[in-house]
């Protein structure tokens, strides 16, 4: 394959099978050439999970001190004096029937969904729509909960759900590349550090087992997350 005078321009930069700490791999991403937007960072780690088992799953949330540099649309399912509340807290969208009805039909232009629990019976009718994008409510992430104004501001704040993929893997956006190398380094410390305290009781063996951080036309770049994990 042809590589472009960009991607050469990278691969002169990139030591292959060199592992990096976590500051050298955001300032050698800093360093590639630029494109004309600025680029999320995304962290991948792999986990030693073993998915056979229920138990072992990995799911959790954690709020961005610097947040994630992305607007979020928000929709938020409820009725009454929730809507109004959703509303004044910085969701797009919120409602209940007339909402539900539009989702239904293929609208899908919001990035977070919030709903009341007792609107969830009705928001589980959407799984085959909402699901497949990550956007069903769960209670675990925070986003099936009465207090919708809180819930709405915590994701406009950077709170960001993490979660195994089917290879037991957790990909996690962890900003922009604009942001500056602290800001950086401490989203990613405060990932690292809250995807290892949600290591299941069951997890045996080494839990972190490798990571990788990159950009959206960027390389990946093998770190090493003992320069990330926070002492408890």
């Amino acid at each position: 394959m042809k590589l472009s005078k960009r991607m050469k321009a990278i691969d002169q930069k990139v030591r292959r099978g060199e592992v990096y700490s976590a500051e050298e791999a955001v300032d050698l991403l800093k360093e590639c050439p630029p494109v004309k937007f600025d680029q999320t960072v995304e962290m991948a780690i792999q986990t030693g999970v073993d998915l056979r088992k229920p138990d072992q799953g990995v799911r959790g949330t954690v709020a961005l001190p610097h947040g994630t540099g992305k607007s979020l649309i928000i929709l938020v399912f409820a009725r009454g004096e929730k809507i109004q509340q959703a509303l004044d807290a910085g969701a797009d969208f919120a409602g209940a029937e007339d909402l539900l009805e539009k989702v239904k039909e293929g609208w899908t232009q919001f990035d977070a969904v919030v709903s009341t629990p007792d609107m969830m019976r009705e928001v589980g009718k959407l799984g085959k729509i909402l699901g497949p994008r990550g956007l069903m409510p769960t209670p675990k992430a925070g986003t099936v909960t009465a207090e919708v104004a809180k819930a709405v501001k915590d994701l406009k704040g950077g709170k960001i759900e993490f979660k195994t993929d089917k290879h037991g893997v957790i990909h996690a956006i962890a900003g922009k590349l604009s942001f500056n190398k602290e800001k950086l380094v401490e989203n990613l410390r405060f990932l690292v550090t809250a995807i290892a305290r949600a290591r299941p009781a069951a997890a045996k063996g080494q839990f972190l087992q490798s990571a990788a951080l990159s950009t959206t036309m960027g390389p990946g770049l093998k770190i090493d997350l003992s320069t990330l994990i926070e002492a408890k």
